[in-house]
Parts: C-alpha cells; sequence; structure tokens
C-alpha cells in the first residue's frame, strides 16, 4: 500500500504513474481477446506469432540505426510483422494439419531468429533482453499513445464482431451451416491476437507475452458461464495482477515484467486449487 501511495504522488515517479496507467489500460484487450484464445485452444498459435513479431522489431531497429528511418518505430515494425505472421499461421493450420506443429515451430524459431540477427547488426548496441523479457519503466509516451490506439482498435472490433465470435469459439460447425464465414473470421481473431501482443511485448516481453495473454482469462473462465463474462473477468484480473506486480516490484526492486509472471501463475495455480477443493 506504502508503494502505491508512493507511486501514485511522488512527484519523482512519473515513469511509474506511466507504467501503471499504460499496464491498467492495455488489460482491457488482454483480457478480451486473452479470453478469445483460451476459448478457441489457440494459445499455441498465439505463442508463435509472439516469437516471430520479434522480426519486426529487429528491422525496425536496423533501418532506425543504418538507415535513419527514424519513422520506423520498433512497435509499428512489430504491429506489421505480427499480422503477416497471423495470417500465415493461420494459413497453415487451415490448410497443413498433418505438419501443422512442425510448420508453426519452424515459423517461431525462423521469426526469432531473423529478428536477432538484425538486432546484431544494428550499428548501434542494442540490447535484446528489454524486448524478450520487457520493460514497462522503460515506455515513452509515444508507446503509450500508440498503446491506447491499438486498445481502441481491439476493443471496438470485438464488440462488434462479438456473436460471430462465440460461434467460432465455442461452435464452429455450426456457425458456419449459419452462413457465417468462420475462414476469414479465425484469420481475423489471429489479426487481433497479434495486435493484443505487440501491446504486450512492452510490458513483459516476447518470451513472457503467451503467460499474461492467457493466464487472467484461464482464472476468469473457472467463474465465468458466458464469454463476456470471461472477457470483462479476465480484464479485471489483468488490471489488478499488473498493478500488484508493478507496486511491489519497485517496492523489492526487481524486473516488473516478470515479476508480474510470476504472480500471474502463482494466482492461477492457487485459485486451481481452491476451485478444485470447493468441488
Amino acid at each position: 500500500m506504502e508503494s502505491l501511495k508512493q507511486i501514485l504522488f511522488d512527484d519523482s515517479l512519473f515513469f511509474m504513474r506511466q507504467a501503471l496507467l499504460l499496464g491498467i489500460l492495455a488489460s482491457i484487450p488482454f483480457g478480451t481477446i486473452g479470453s478469445l484464445v483460451v476459448a478457441r485452444r489457440i494459445t499455441y498459435l498465439a505463442a508463435a506469432i509472439a516469437h516471430a513479431v520479434l522480426a519486426g522489431i529487429g528491422f525496425s531497429l536496423y533501418a532506425q540505426s543504418a538507415w535513419q528511418w527514424t519513422w520506423l518505430h520498433p512497435l509499428v515494425g512489430a504491429l506489421v510483422t505480427g499480422i503477416m505472421a497471423a495470417l500465415l499461421v493461420g494459413w497453415v493450420s487451415l490448410r497443413f494439419k498433418a505438419q501443422e506443429d512442425t510448420l508453426i515451430g519452424a515459423i517461431w524459431s525462423v521469426g526469432m531468429a531473423i529478428g536477432l540477427l538484425f538486432i546484431f547488426k544494428t550499428p548501434q548496441y542494442i540490447d535484446p533482453m528489454s524486448y524478450l523479457f520487457g520493460d514497462i519503466l522503460m515506455i515513452s509516451s509515444v508507446d503509450s499513445a500508440l498503446v491506447a490506439l491499438l486498445a481502441l482498435v481491439v476493443v471496438i472490433a470485438t464488440i462488434i464482431l462479438y456473436r460471430p465470435l462465440v460461434a467460432l469459439c465455442f461452435d464452429e460447425e455450426f456457425a458456419s451451416l449459419r452462413g457465417v464465414r468462420t475462414t476469414p473470421l479465425y484469420l481475423l481473431t489471429l489479426c487481433l491476437t497479434a495486435v493484443t501482443i505487440v501491446l504486450l511485448v512492452s510490458i513483459v516481453g516476447i518470451v513472457l507475452v503467451i503467460a499474461l495473454l492467457t493466464l487472467p482469462a484461464a482464472i476468469a473462465s473457472l467463474f465465468s458461464k458466458k464469454l463476456w463474462q470471461m472477457m470483462i473477468g479476465g480484464s479485471v484480473i489483468c488490471m489488478i495482477l499488473t498493478a500488484l506486480g508493478t507496486c511491489l516490484s519497485y517496492a523489492w526492486d526487481l524486473p516488473t515484467g516478470p515479476f508480474i509472471i510470476l504472480i500471474a501463475g502463482a494466482s492461477y495455480l492457487i485459485t486451481l486449487v481452491l476451485r478444485s477443493r470447493i468441488n
């Protein structure tokens, strides 16, 4: 509680307030899209997209330094690469069921390899750790504005397409019979997942991104009967975990992203155990 009071009222901790606000704001699309990922059981597809995003980040950093493309922000590069990876992963999962695991694993590893090679060849030194494991305290005002814009896009798209998305998650065959174009909707879901992953990379990094995308939604699913309840619950839980992790990591001088994930994982395990004992 004392740490939260310091963050909110100490003028020297403006960067902490910005990090806390960003985490709370981003929790809304995390809980929303995370619920779709958990309900649709596409966590491994989302993981492949997350790791492929590093290719876009690496290229953006290289272009900024080597070619002076200052307009190419790493979040923009990550967004473009994420959407391309989402479409590629979706196409593979639809067309190559027999080799799906192998091909998606290849996309996963090749994307990371390309990104690391670009970072290595960047003329100025770039520490890849902040992109692999996140650093919410280093978020700039430009990052915050981009995150807010992308979050708004994700939430509006989900609200507009809510009914078809419910059908896709729980009864794809029935949805197809009712005239819902399930393939484009499935690819759009992956693209929304890619956008959400780009938001998460700034907070917890590429390696830990899937945990924060899925664990709050998984906790909410234990107490929800409808998808919208899971989305709202996942968003609120993500807000609490992000705020708690940010405050405690500051108080105990620990890296913020990994500590948020540690709290999320512990919360899920505790909730799972308590739920099983109650039932």
